[in-house]
């Protein structure tokens, strides 16, 4: 048996609906002959005449009577699919982003954007890897790096500069370094990390570099500023995702001294396609929100 003549449904409930094959061809721009063209395959594939011809239009048959309402149904079924889906799509602002942006940047600022916009859903996806925004249905992102990715469009947000940060309480225990090179002997989080040789050279310290006093290797700056919080040594992080701590007191800038490895912080999303207006509408806010002081 040959395949079900899918592009002849559409034209079957039109005519079924207008019982008239030159008002059909009209409301679906196709020829006349098209029309009745479509209509024989259907009916080829039934085996049935599935309209009665008459001088001025047309009428169902009972085949076509049976057929008519199931083909109608299918079609509102479908449409209503991907209406939902559309709808779904255009609700919902996916936005990939590294842990640390997302838990010390972004969290505390997105029921703004929610206030602002209470139409849209915002879904983090916490991922460090440079995924295929289009592939894995991603609507725009917060990248580390230069600022500049192929087939990405990319704005500046935060700078990526980086410098030692302590609790009261362990100054409090071990005193306050005075000059940079002071921070040797101190418990220095994550001491292996190729971001405290770049400040130490940034300080003017140079020369090898001896770590007196054993630290703790961690991979996030949010736990190592999490354990800087809690008293557990010099942490080096972005300042900008602990403002709100060095503003209250709860963490300490050291030095007036920020390093950088040339990395910072970056909206991007693809230049491949039309920017839709949710992706828009975030844009605006977070450069808004990146550009104002805390």
């Amino acid at each position: 048996m040959s395949s079900l003549p899918l592009g002849a449904i559409r034209v079957f409930d039109c005519v079924a609906r207008l019982q008239n094959f030159t008002k059909a061809a009209d409301e679906l721009n196709m020829t006349q002959s098209a029309v009745s063209y479509q209509i024989r395959l259907l009916e080829d594939y039934a085996g049935a005449p599935l309209f009665q011809r008459l001088a001025r239009g047309v009428i169902l048959t009972p085949k076509g009577e049976t057929i008519a309402p199931v083909i109608r149904r299918a079609l509102a079924d479908m449409g209503e699919t991907f209406r939902s889906i559309r709808e779904e799509q255009n609700s919902v602002l996916v936005v990939s982003v590294i842990h640390t942006f997302a838990s010390n940047w972004l969290t505390p600022r997105i029921t703004d954007f929610q206030d602002l916009h209470p139409e849209l859903s915002v879904r983090f996806d916490i991922s460090s890897r440079l995924l295929d925004y289009d592939a894995e249905g991603i609507d725009c992102g917060i990248r580390s790096g230069s600022g500049t990715w192929p087939g990405m469009t990319s704005h500046w947000l935060l700078s990526g500069g980086f410098t030692p940060l302590a609790s009261p309480a362990y100054l409090e225990r071990h005193g306050r370094p005075e000059k940079p090179a002071d921070l040797l002997n101190y418990h220095l989080i994550t001491p292996n990390d190729n971001w405290w040789p770049t400040w130490f050279r940034e300080a003017g310290v140079e020369g090898p570099l001896t770590m007196t006093r054993p630290g703790v290797d961690i991979d996030t700056q949010q736990i190592i500023g999490g354990l800087a919080l809690s008293g557990g040594g010099v942490g080096l992080v972005s300042g900008a995702f602990f403002q709100n701590e060095i503003e209250a007191g709860t963490l300490v800038k050291l030095f007036d001294i920020d390093a950088s490895t040339g990395s910072n912080y970056y909206l991007v999303y693809s230049a491949s396609k039309q920017l839709p207006t949710k992706v828009k509408l975030f844009r605006d806010w977070i450069i808004s929100c990146a550009c104002t002081p805390t």
